[in-house]
């Protein structure tokens, strides 16, 4: 979804809301941010930046309904207008420093969604097929299954799998792309500020592999080896990697349980006879 934030009180409204720094986001380069309840859990991940008297802000699509009312619900007494311009745009995005031969009615971005430093292509929805052979002639092109492999195997969070309402930021490794320190108040900024003057967590993405190559699925739950009753975690997203010639999958385990190299137990809930050992490993996969 896209949704344009425009009003004179607009970057100070947003920077109430989100956990980076709004002032950091321009019309070339989008910034990563979270929003949040008081107890520091996410109401939505959003990308932004900076458009002429506009903030103009991407989420996932499963947010449409959510987001622009969780913004809404603060604006009290400031000058700030939220307009949802999903269906008017599409975003391609593109790895690397290579820049594409793009028509100019297209709008280029620099931002890192896949771990490594690229672009989003920002083009009126009515022309999206047309720039999807230009690039595609251009470029290796990724389907939604193979950008899916990809996203698990660089060990990045995506909304509706590892980022959720019962997520806290910092649990889901996005501590340095989307939070900014030092940047004054916003909603949930204590719940994050005590996690990083503790330097812990209840939970922790990890990244696993399983050990004798056994499919993984997402809704599995983990265990110490030999304890069953003991749950520790649970996968969110898993694949094949064709690349890595490995079963992986992403997911949390309780702190205690998630140091590098400690061997669980993915177990299927109503079927423990189909357990498979898994293997934490950092993140991104190697």
């Amino acid at each position: 979804m896209k949704l344009r934030v425009t009003g004179t009180d607009r970057e100070r409204f947003l920077n109430g809301q989100f956990s980076n720094d709004v002032r950091k986001a321009t019309k070339t380069h989008a910034i990563e941010a979270c929003i949040l309840n008081a107890k520091g859990k996410l109401n939505a991940h959003v990308f932004v930046a900076a458009e002429g008297q506009s903030y103009i802000l991407d989420a996932d699509a499963r947010l449409r309904e959510s987001l622009q009312p969780r913004l809404e619900r603060y604006i009290i007494a400031d000058d700030v207008q939220l307009g949802d311009e999903s269906d008017r745009f599409s975003i391609f995005h593109l790895l690397g420093g290579a820049l594409p031969e793009s028509p100019n009615e297209c709008q280029l971005r620099s931002t890192i969604r896949f771990g490594e430093p690229g672009y989003d292509i920002w083009v009126e929805g009515t022309r999206r097929k047309d720039l999807l052979r230009e690039l595609s002639r251009q470029f290796k092109f990724y389907d939604t299954d193979r950008a899916e492999v990809f996203r698990i195997e660089r060990g990045i969070p995506r909304w509706g799998r590892e980022l959720t309402e019962e997520i806290i930021p910092v649990e889901a490794n996005l501590e340095d792309r989307a939070i900014d320190y030092e940047k004054g108040c916003y909603i949930g900024q204590e719940v994050i500020s005590r996690m990083k003057m503790s330097g812990q967590t209840n939970k922790r993405l990890c990244g696993f592999v399983a050990v004798k190559g056994s499919p993984l699925t997402p809704g599995m739950k983990l265990f110490p080896k030999g304890e069953e009753k003991k749950e520790v975690g649970w996968i969110t997203s898993a694949a094949h990697s064709e690349h890595l010639g490995k079963e992986i999958a992403l997911g949390f385990v309780k702190r205690g349980f998630n140091l590098f190299k400690t061997q669980l137990d993915a177990i299927m809930p109503g079927n423990r006879a189909a357990g498979v050992a898994v293997e934490i490993v950092n993140l991104p996969f190697d």
